[in-house]
């Protein structure tokens, strides 16, 4: 819960925190304490990649439109998304599978088309750089 002025307030906002390499420990510490003691914690949503080119294909901006767009625009279909986002039905298709893949969409069936949807409203990525990333030699950068 946020506070405003010692008031509890819900947040309406869900946001998916996108991390590389390591989890929120605190904050997932936090969720399940509060789910021990009875209480109901504001959400956490979190997605932990592990592969730096996995976090590229999040931050891809032809990805991050169709996010945009899912989220604001909610399209029933795959084809509703290609026409919104003026793009060829098949490579809206591939990326979809893509951020699906990447456990961020959901393509629901409706039908016989498939429909993009979301459950968070924005996305906050946190790239910590004390971790180092091997290079393509296996050397580490």
């Amino acid at each position: 819960m946020k506070t405003d002025n010692g008031n509890e307030t819900e947040s309406d906002e869900r946001v998916l925190h996108i991390r590389f390499k390591q989890s929120d420990s605190e904050s997932v510490e936090a969720a399940l304490a509060a789910l021990d003691q009875g209480e109901t914690p504001e959400p956490y949503l979190e997605v932990v990649f592990h592969d730096p080119v996995q976090l590229h294909q999040v931050t891809r901006p032809k990805n991050l439109e169709l996010l945009q767009v899912i989220t604001s625009e909610h399209p029933e279909s795959i084809r509703e998304t290609a026409r919104i986002v003026e793009r060829d039905v098949r490579q809206v298709h591939r990326n979809l599978n893509e951020l699906e893949s990447l456990g961020l969409i959901d393509l629901d069936t409706v039908g016989q088309s498939k429909r993009p949807t979301v459950w968070y409203d924005s996305i906050s990525v946190d790239l910590s750089l004390d971790h180092p990333v091997n290079d393509r030699r296996g050397v580490k950068a």
